[in-house]
């Protein structure tokens, strides 16, 4: 039998708790490091913070103590942030020092924002003989796996629209909810320019450029089309309060423009109040090929029946696809991994 693979987890919140349970469960894996933010978490054993038996992995918010763990793969779950770029420092020095990378904070396709941030990946990579890898739900599996590779059971394609319509409101991090979500804010703070529509606008344009590129199509622009709405009433939800006139509802949307028309548009709404007209009774995921042929594609997650366990089904669905691409991303030569995607429809062919 081979060895097991050397793996360190980077961050344990939601979902960084969650792959550090897939990894100390899984028998071809072996926990070799563990990096935490939180002062409260340094110097406690990584079974303690995922809820298992002790595994003599002691947690650290040292760089140099992680890397020196020799991992062959850190799994890089922490919290996005504003700016977009604020985890490049620390990816950067994990693959120099020759550690693959699979992050669930972005990164999916780099070569959307230019060569240049690719090519500072790439030379990362290359004098580390290391692999990136971002993944995630979505982005990462929605448009990237899911509505690419139905693509190709199009004759012909005019269009692609991809919902997505979540309930927040068992989101738990305040910090989360209310900065990185612009929960609770004022509307008139997210306007197109503000720092939360410029950082969704630097993740999701991966998946836009990503999709357009595997199908042949060079889109004009990327135009955007956000929706901001307030709470009509005082909303107490588990990240904390939101008053009502306060944002409740935002609605991220981007139009890939071809020829003046919106060839592929992506939708990613996030909402405390459910129950409103515009979302109510609406599919968490819905994606809509307009061709031949026509089709109309739903996705929902079921939450699990687990007593005793808070771990969410949003927490495994983003979970599961970076702990699947384990060994992939490990056997990859040097690089920026991309999925490959078979027979997606071609624009040009």
């Amino acid at each position: 039998m081979s060895a097991p693979i050397r793996v360190a987890q980077w961050a344990t919140g939601a979902v960084g708790k969650t792959i550090l349970r897939g990894v100390i469960d899984r028998p071809g894996l072996e926990l070799v490091g563990l990096y935490v933010y939180g002062d409260k978490k340094v110097g406690r054993d990584a079974g303690d913070i995922a809820r298992r038996d002790t595994t003599g992995v002691i947690a650290t918010r040292d760089l140099d103590d992680l890397i020196a763990t020799r991992p062959q793969v850190v799994m890089h779950a922490p919290r996005l942030q504003v700016p977009y770029e604020k985890h490049d420092q620390d990816l950067l020095t994990l693959l120099r020092a020759g550690i693959n990378v699979i992050t669930t904070a972005g990164q999916h396709f780099p070569r959307a924002h230019g060569s240049e941030r690719e090519q500072m990946f790439l030379d990362a990579c290359h004098e580390g003989n290391s692999t990136l890898f971002g993944i995630g739900v979505s982005p990462g599996i929605i448009g990237e796996r899911l509505a690419l590779g139905l693509t190709g059971a199009s004759m012909e394609l005019d269009s692609i629209t991809i919902d997505e319509v979540l309930d927040a409101r068992k989101m738990p991090d305040p910090d989360f909810a209310f900065t990185v979500m612009g929960m609770g804010s004022d509307p008139a703070e997210l306007d197109g320019s503000g720092p939360l529509p410029t950082l969704y606008a630097s993740l999701y344009l991966e998946t836009i450029a990503f999709m357009c590129e595997r199908m042949g199509v060079t889109y004009d622009e990327v135009k955007p089309d956000h929706v901001v709405r307030p709470a009509t009433r005082d909303l107490e939800v588990a990240a904390g309060h939101i008053a009502e006139g306060t944002v409740a509802s935002t609605e991220w949307r981007w139009h890939a423009m071809v020829d003046g028309k919106p060839f592929l548009t992506l939708a990613i709404i996030w909402t405390m109040e459910p129950d409103r007209p515009e979302y109510a009774g609406r599919d968490e995921w819905t994606i809509h090929f307009r061709g031949k042929p026509e089709m109309i594609v739903t996705l929902n997650m079921v939450e699990p029946n687990e007593p005793g366990s808070r771990t969410t089904a949003g927490q495994y669905v983003t979970a599961g696809p970076a702990l699947r691409a384990i060994e992939a991303v490990v056997d990859a030569p040097a690089g920026i991994f991309e999925p490959p995607v078979f027979a997606p429809f071609r624009m040009d062919s």
